[in-house]
């Protein structure tokens, strides 16, 4: 595909193209130059046993099947420079591809700072959703045929969205207590929403933990609490889990300068902690981008949700120290330690109907995060979804993975 550039990304791309590199540095490396390097090579190479293992594998392997080291090494290279000229490929055709988001603005209800309260529309059961405050709400009206809040409001919902915006000047002072207590609560307040009686709040991701501290403290304005792929015991999930979030808590002091100076977590940040989940998946993902037909609807729906993802937003200073050091650091939801407005906020103590939708297929939110808060929620009905943790919301299967199950919940409601 040629033609001008339309769009930057995957961000930071000098961070993808650095792992991509390094792995095929590292692949070079742990191959023996000839023959005689075999002998010695995998003893004195330092990589770990898992790696001196494999490397005696592949020795093996050679031996019994009478290849040159030579030529396994030049086969090696020649695979590495393809994979590197299908990544540069992909990102190339996702950067051209002609593909614009079209779809009808929503009426504005409320605004106050860089929120608004979006009208989407619909009729039944009043829905006020909230999503994450790093993500754009986008990913929940992404495009025709993929868009959830669309689709609730067509079958039966009266559907809100607290589009939390860019954070602003007073915003960067912003705590997750002035989002929840502060931002959230005026909203629930806010005329269009009273006028609909008790709603229904549902939360996305991070919006969930932010929906359920405000269900918990606003339970006469709810008449029942929804929790698409909501974490809440940090260290949930295995080993692997418990030293990630360790690992993201580390990285704090090292932000702090960065934190003082912008008041703000910038996106390019947020793009790499994601990123580290998976070191790999952004070019194992633009290598397949390659192959796929621009017109192809699945192609349509990667670029569109690539547009999401590169579109960030910076995450306050203050939420920045809450999340990585309270959350991630000291795990203080799962510990019941996470205070908003000095009260401690209890699960159990939630008095209403909830549903909890649980990706089965989550990198960003392990299953067994999200199922230790169902655990706590009395009259919690747990749907495990199969689906990843954007899929279920936005993916080509989301409709039969979560909208529909959601609505069914909305109806007995």
């Amino acid at each position: 595909m040629t033609g001008p550039m339309l769009r930057r990304g995957p961000r930071p791309l000098p961070l993808h193209l650095i792992l991509a590199s390094t792995r095929a540095i590292t692949a070079m490396a742990a191959i023996p130059p000839s023959a005689s390097g075999w002998n010695n090579w995998s003893a004195g190479w330092p990589i770990s046993k898992a790696g001196r293992a494999e490397a005696a594998r592949i020795a093996a392997a050679l031996g019994a099947g009478h290849h040159h080291p030579e030529a396994f090494r030049a086969a090696v290279l020649r695979r590495l420079a393809q994979a590197d000229r299908a990544l540069i490929a992909g990102i190339a055709a996702y950067r051209r591809h002609p593909w614009q988001r079209e779809v009808p603005e929503p009426a504005v209800l409320w605004q106050e700072g860089g929120s608004r309260l979006l009208d989407y529309g619909g009729e039944g059961v009043p829905l006020l959703v909230v999503p994450s405050l790093v993500n754009r709400a986008q990913v929940l009206d992404l495009a025709p045929g993929h868009s959830m809040l669309r689709h609730l409001a067509a079958h039966g919902s009266r559907v809100l969205l607290l589009d939390w915006g860019w954070p602003g000047e007073v915003e960067r002072a912003f705590t997750l207590t002035d989002y929840i207590a502060g931002r959230l609560e005026r909203v629930l307040d806010a005329a269009p929403v009273a006028a609909l009686g008790p709603v229904v709040l549902v939360g996305y991701c991070m919006g969930g933990l932010l929906a359920l501290a405000a269900a918990l403290r606003r339970p006469d304005r709810l008449r029942a609490l929804a929790l698409l792929a909501t974490p809440w015991d940090f260290t949930a999930g295995g080993e692997d889990v418990a030293a990630r979030s360790q690992a993201m808590a580390a990285l704090l002091p090292r932000l702090e300068p960065l934190l003082a100076a912008t008041g703000t977590l910038p996106v390019d940040i947020i793009q790499s902690l994601f990123a580290g989940l998976d070191p790999w998946a952004i070019a194992r993902k633009f290598r397949a981008f390659a192959r796929m037909d621009p017109a192809d609807p699945r192609t349509i729906l990667f670029v569109a949700l690539e547009d999401w993802l590169n579109n960030g937003v910076p995450m306050a200073a203050p939420v920045a120290r809450e999340c990585l050091g309270g959350w991630y650091g000291r795990n203080e939801p799962g510990s019941g330690r996470w205070r908003v407005a000095g009260a401690v906020v209890k699960p159990e103590n939630l008095a209403m109907p909830a549903f909890l939708a649980i990706p089965q297929a989550d990198r960003i939110v392990p299953p067994a995060s999200a199922l230790a808060l169902a655990a706590r929620i009395p009259q919690a009905q747990v749907h495990m979804t199969p689906a990843g943790h954007i899929g279920m919301a936005a993916g080509s299967r989301a409709e039969r993975a979560l909208w529909s199950p959601l609505l069914q919940w909305l109806a007995g409601l």
